[in-house]
């Protein structure tokens, strides 16, 4: 998010911040439950909504200077606020708020992914047998789910070496997504079908390199880069299309060259 007032000292100061602490090759640092925030506006209410949508109605309004809890973020309208323009939205008591309107402490995410349970979806059709993957299907989504929100640059533009992190490896062998799909035996290969099970590899071709993310069920992924270079977060078939232009080629159960 590009700021014109900073949530934390300077952006710049912010990341230096963040490298001498040092990134985890697996993720940035684990979120605090229940993130205090304060709200900031040029003095008029701030509306707090249904949901992360600018059209979504209204369930209450924060006054200036108001504390808030936040207990997820999620991305949603975009919004022009007092710290810059962004599509990050903030859950709080009393409904959704832009997160360009609250005080954190941070300019970066500061609570996990909205929508995010303890417990992961069933993986039914989704299945590692042959594979020899460190990890199930079961624990890849876990892994998944518990690394939504993390910025790291060990993820950015590349997307085959994360969902090879959420199977257990340390790469996936694999030079691209591109390569990836080319050398998955076509009987661990679904094409064209966007009906992709918990765990499921969903594989894009346009670009040189194409791109790769992990089913979380029911129409959801998790997919580095689409909201800001780095930042792991949920997505869809649709917005990977639309906007990236990636065409869909199909999704794959969890094969990496790297056990091949």
């Amino acid at each position: 998010m590009s700021t014109t007032i900073t949530k934390y000292a300077t952006r710049a100061g912010a990341v230096v911040g963040i490298g001498a602490a040092g990134l985890l090759a697996l993720g940035g640092p684990a979120f605090a439950t229940g993130h205090a925030g304060t709200v900031h506006t040029h003095g008029s209410p701030l509306t707090a909504r249904a949901s992360a949508s600018t059209s979504a109605r209204s369930t209450g309004s924060y006054a200036n200077g108001a504390k808030v809890t936040i207990s997820c973020q999620t991305h949603g309208s975009k919004v022009t606020g007092m710290y810059g323009t962004s599509t990050l939205w903030d859950k709080v008591g009393k409904g959704y708020v832009s997160d360009t309107y609250v005080k954190t402490g941070s300019d970066g995410r500061v609570a996990p992914e909205c929508g995010t349970t303890s417990t992961p979806p069933p993986t039914a059709g989704c299945s590692t047998k042959g594979t020899n993957d460190p990890r199930s299907c079961a624990a890849a989504v876990t892994w998944a789910r518990n690394h939504l929100g993390r910025t790291s640059s060990d993820y950015a533009h590349r997307c085959d070496h994360v969902v090879a992190l959420a199977y257990g490896f340390g790469a996936s062998g694999s030079q691209s997504a591109n390569s990836h799909w080319a050398a998955i035996p076509s009987k661990y290969k679904h094409s064209g079908d966007t009906s992709v099970p918990a765990g499921g590899l969903a594989f894009f071709h346009t670009s040189s390199f194409g791109h790769v993310m992990i089913s979380l069920g029911g129409g959801t992924f998790a997919s580095n880069d689409i909201h800001g270079n780095g930042t792991y977060t949920k997505t869809t078939i649709a917005e990977i299309q639309s906007k990236w232009g990636e065409t869909y080629v199909g999704w794959a159960q969890p094969w990496f060259q790297a056990n091949h």
